[in-house]
């Protein structure tokens, strides 16, 4: 549905109702599906055709969800996952392996900064992380022979850093690795980051597209525009026989969608790490009002922000909808219509200041969650980065004593209004 804009492929693309079938998705609530024959089924495990057998591969309902966000954000293709956690994992485990290394940005999401700096480590997989503001030749300093991925954020978590696209685009390419860009704030409702250079996107579905917090998902899409042929000598788990699939050489087969079939035949069948259906029909229903919602989200944080931004007891805060922003320039170029509605601050007095803020607040929610319908708040180095320690914090781009504001879609005014009583006794 390339011819449509965003708002009506969120309500159209992915599932397309014939004649006397329901408008609404259906849930494929099956882990199994019938064939009448046993060499109907054998093709199917030998990729030979196209259908469901069992629901940790593939499901009518997942697939149609997938569908939906490759259309949204551009791509050829696209597969769902339990989380975004998942989603980064297996993005760029889907092309690593032992002995290989991988640069990142380093203001980051602390779980994704974790995966990449820890856990990958244990796999054999090494992490070099670099400034997201850093010179093209500083970057480029970062990388190995080994290096097979350039991975950052469009807008950083917490951080809000405003990814220059192109910039690590140019960088990823000069070196023949792709870029993959973690888009969970930006959504591809203001940022398409596939038309500014990046292969691999992305997504915590958790977060915006879910937009009512009652799934955890994750979402992979491929631009369909890396080459990996050109480089086939660093990517030989796509340009060379799979053996355990009777020797299949994914893009051989299957061209531009080799790399979203390899993640699901061969890290969704190891790995496992699928989405319910359930699921993905909550998605689903997130992602039809998601262009509304996004709208309402910004509107709401501009006026939060500039609020903020003029009162006496907050000494900084962080939003590129700002004009004095450090990223306002960047987010005009990549972000015309609005970034998020996640606003970082930090108050006079720092950490303590911080706490009895937030335990001021009335209307807005203590919770470790983010870009949901109603507002939330949170101290990102006494939770979601607390496994770093002040340094890492730092580099990060997170202080000790920053907030972490996400600003739902309830009347601006009253969110303001709960705000400043909180801060009367910060």
């Amino acid at each position: 549905m390339s011819e449509f804009k965003p708002e009506t492929k969120c309500l159209h693309s992915g599932y397309t109702p014939s004649k006397g079938e329901p408008c609404a998705l259906p849930i494929y609530q099956s882990t199994t599906f019938k064939y009448d024959t046993t060499d109907e089924m054998g093709a199917l495990f030998d990729l030979k055709a196209e259908g469901y057998f069992y629901t940790r591969l593939q499901n009518p309902t997942n697939d149609a969800v997938a569908a939906k966000i490759a259309d949204l954000e551009g791509g050829v293709a696209a597969v769902l996952t339990s989380s975004g956690q998942a989603a980064n994992f297996y993005a760029v485990f889907n092309i690593c392996e032992a002995g290989d290394h991988v640069v990142a940005a380093s203001t980051i999401y602390g779980g994704t900064f974790n995966l990449l700096s820890v856990t990958l480590k244990k796999l054999g997989i090494d992490c070099t992380f670099v400034d997201t503001d850093a010179s093209a030749e500083e970057i480029t300093a970062a990388f190995q022979p080994n290096t097979k991925v350039l991975f950052a954020e469009t807008i950083a978590n917490p951080a809000l850093v405003v990814l220059d696209i192109e910039k690590f685009a140019s960088v990823a390419h000069a070196h023949g690795v792709p870029l993959i860009v973690d888009n969970t704030f930006a959504t591809p409702i203001n940022c398409r980051p596939f038309e500014w250079g990046a292969d691999i996107v992305t997504h915590s579905t958790t977060k915006y597209m879910d937009g009512h917090a009652v799934q955890v998902g994750g979402a992979i899409v491929d631009s369909g525009n890396f080459d990996w042929d050109a480089y086939g000598h660093k990517y030989h788990g796509l340009t060379e026989p799979d053996e355990s699939y009777h020797g299949v050489i994914y893009t051989k087969q299957f061209g531009k969608k080799a790399y979203i079939t390899k993640a699901t035949t061969q890290l969704m069948r190891d790995l496992g790490s699928i989405p319910s259906p359930m699921n993905c029909f909550l998605l689903n229903l997130g992602l039809e009002t998601l262009p509304l919602r996004v709208e309402r989200h910004c509107h709401n944080a501009q006026k939060v922000a500039e609020f903020l931004n003029s009162h006496e007891k907050v000494t900084s805060v962080n939003f590129a909808g700002l004009q004095g922003d450090k990223y306002y320039s960047l987010a005009q170029k990549y972000l015309p219509n609005g970034t998020c509605g996640v606003i970082s601050f930090e108050l006079n007095g720092g950490r303590e200041a911080a706490v009895r803020f937030m335990d001021s607040l009335k209307l807005a929610v203590i919770a470790t969650h983010v870009a949901a319908s109603i507002t939330m708040v949170l101290h990102p180095a006494s939770h979601t980065h607390r496994q770093m320690n002040d340094e890492q914090l730092l580099e990060a781009g997170v202080s000790p004593g920053m907030i972490r504001l996400s600003v739902g879609i309830e009347n601006a005014d009253d969110i303001i209004a709960d705000l400043a009583q909180a801060l009367e006794n910060a």
